[in-house]
């Protein structure tokens, strides 16, 4: 039975608490055993996303929800047994992308939960569980446009949006097929999108999972589809310190149960193809192959 008391730092009080706080904000160096760090202060501290929709957000109540928020109470619950306590408090952190590393390396936080890819340099630092998603690079087009996959953009107009990788990968494409691409760039990617829906261009290549977003809050979603194969594939997942093996066989532990018992299924369900809050928009994004493989044969050796 869950048994975990939700904690706020602004709701906090008292010389209990406190010391609470004073335990769970001393920095933590690797090799150092969470697991006693986390029973003598009965608190774990999730580092969470503010607008990283739908995996770590904040609700209309300012409460970090999302799919992996959900992933990391069921984490917490499992670390709370295997440290034997019948109540664990939760401490939330909220972090940025140029802090959400140091929040981990320092001992700031416990788990990260939103959407860090797991990669080699990354993994110089901290370390990371099972993935819970794999992003992909594909493209939003109209659905009256026939575009079904990148040879069908040939001699067409392309957006990206400026400063990011995508244009790269579009590049290297191009060059492989001689698509004969014309490409355009967006100052964000509103902009990018909205030369799609006003056919300023035929499509706007980006992570799929923003794609389906942006398809979500657009007044008419049913004329944009997200076609084409994966450029690129980016596994999301929790991150936690490095060298604390003990911590990391409870995390993998319990991500692996999580899958394995098809309880990952519903949650994506829930975050991705039904209506979230706050503003009750559906993303209606399947399951892509990718990510459904990954959950047939769980590991975190990824991301190489």
């Amino acid at each position: 039975m869950l048994d975990i008391t939700i904690t706020s730092p602004i709701l906090k009080a008292g010389l209990a608490v406190s010391c609470c706080l004073l335990a769970a904000s001393v920095p933590v160096h690797a090799g150092t055993d969470t697991l006693s760090k986390i029973r003598d202060s009965r608190t774990i501290t999730i580092a969470h996303r503010e607008a990283s929709v739908p995996f770590s957000y904040l609700d209309d109540n300012k409460k970090p929800i999302g799919y992996a928020m959900d992933l990391c109470l069921k984490i917490a619950d499992a670390v709370r047994r295997e440290v034997k306590l019948d109540r664990l408090n939760i401490q939330y952190l909220a972090v940025t992308s140029s802090t959400r590393i140091p929040a981990i390396v320092d001992g700031k936080a416990d788990l990260e939960c939103g959407s860090t890819t797991n990669n080699a340099e990354r993994r110089k630092q901290v370390a990371f569980t099972i993935p819970h998603f794999i992003a992909a690079v594909r493209m939003v087009v109209r659905a009256d446009s026939g575009i079904a996959n990148w040879a069908d953009l040939r001699g067409k107009q392309v957006v990206t949006t400026k400063g990011t990788t995508t244009m790269k990968l579009l590049a290297d494409r191009d060059k492989v097929r001689a698509l004969g691409l014309r490409l355009l760039e967006g100052r964000d990617h509103a902009e990018s999108f909205a030369m799609v829906e006003e056919r300023q261009a035929a499509a706007f290549p980006m992570d799929d999972v923003l794609l389906y977003g942006l398809r979500a809050g657009s007044p008419r979603p049913e004329q944009l589809v997200v076609v084409g194969d994966a450029l690129s594939a980016e596994p999301y997942a929790i991150m936690m310190r490095r060298e604390d093996p003990a911590f990391k066989a409870v995390v993998d532990r319990e991500m692996g149960r999580i899958i394995n018992d098809g309880e990952v299924y519903k949650l994506y369900d829930k975050w991705f193809k039904h209506p979230i809050p706050p503003k009750n928009l559906a993303m209606n994004m399947p399951m892509g192959h990718l990510l459904r493989d990954t959950f047939r044969f769980p590991t975190d050796k990824v991301g190489d």
